[in-house]
């Protein structure tokens, strides 16, 4: 284990010593842990989208490929 020096707010510090002596733990035991589980990554859910469907039906005198008629059909021109 490598050894290294930090410089700990004093708060910070007797929240750490408070929860050792309450644990039976020392410093560095309840340092280790904490900074393992801050840098461990949480697992992330697997996340569905689900999508409402509808129905789509060709419209007489629509072309999809005509862009400019379109825009014209849905501004009601």
């Amino acid at each position: 284990m490598s050894r290294t020096t930090l410089a700990i707010d004093d708060d910070l510090l007797r929240e750490l010593k408070k929860r050792a002596a309450e644990e039976g733990r020392t410093v560095q035991a309840v340092t280790n842990d904490l900074i393992k589980q801050a840098l461990r990554v949480p697992e992330r859910k697997a996340f569905t989208l689900r999508l409402g469907g509808w129905e789509a039906t060709e419209q007489p005198g629509v072309d999809l490929l005509d862009r400019d008629k379109l825009f014209d059909l849905m501004n009601g021109r």
